[in-house]
């Protein structure tokens, strides 16, 4: 039986999952290394409390070594379920082969519009192209970082506003940037239609770091690493000039 291709809403609910489950990896692995640091300095303070405890004292030596058992478990814990959880993205599959840059860009962001943009009225157009160019790339995965860019753009932008995908290519590397004007209200407006879940929106409202992007967007940054690229988003503030970047080399290294 000849195989069919996914509808529409079926990609969509596909691509939102992928993003969904990269980011819930991030997730976990950002608590467990926030956890770990603590868990470690309990540890070494209780050798310490160990040799200054008078060794007669039975009670406190079973209460030390109660408390080095359970911060062991905890550790041991922490890194099943990590390992466990990151099973899938651990590696990312990447299938290089090349294909045509265009193509790839104006099925994406028809899938974009489809996904949202058009229930916002966003009008999302591309610049810098056609460029004719052919890049030796995972076709697929870089399909689905540059849909949650501009997914993640719809998101944070007023209905009705305007997002642009530039692209350029170079002897060297291929370059996308999604700009707009960020709104960071649209994120928390539950009158708006949406594609991501409310804490993944709540977090991405929230001041990152720098050189931090936010959650969601931890499948944009898995992509770029598994081809040598970078990723970068510039911090959403309200009303200002937003952008989300995704460099891939030219060719496989």
């Amino acid at each position: 039986m000849a195989s069919t291709s996914p509808t529409p809403s079926e990609r969509t609910a596909h691509l939102c999952a992928e993003a969904a489950l990269f980011m819930r990896d991030h997730v976990l692995s950002r608590v467990s290394h926030d956890l770990r640091s603590p868990l470690n300095a309990i540890h070494s303070w209780a050798y310490v409390l160990e040799r200054k405890i008078d060794s007669a004292d039975a009670a406190a030596l079973r209460a030390l070594a109660g408390i080095r058992t359970g911060v062991e478990q905890q550790v041991q814990l922490l890194e099943t379920l990590v390992d466990t959880t990151r099973a899938e993205t651990r590696k990312l599959h990447i299938e290089r082969a090349p294909f045509a840059l265009d193509a790839l860009t104006g099925e994406t962001v028809d899938d974009a519009r489809r996904a949202l943009a058009d229930a916002r009225g966003v009008n999302l157009a591309v610049r810098g192209g056609p460029t004719g160019a052919t890049l030796d790339a995972g076709r697929e995965r870089i399909g689905q970082a540059l849909w949650l860019m501009l997914a993640f753009a719809t998101e944070a932008s007023t209905p009705g506003a305007a997002i642009s995908l530039d692209v350029s290519v170079t002897a060297t590397a291929a370059q996308f940037e999604v700009h707009w004007q960020a709104n960071c209200v649209a994120l928390a407006d539950e009158t708006l239609p949406h594609l991501f879940e409310v804490f993944a929106r709540a977090q991405a409202r929230e001041l990152q770091d720098a050189g931090r992007s936010p959650w969601v967007l931890a499948l944009c940054q898995r992509v770029a690493e598994a081809h040598g690229g970078r990723f970068e988003a510039r911090p959403l503030v309200e009303g200002e000039a937003a952008s989300l970047t995704l460099n891939v080399p030219a060719s496989g290294t």
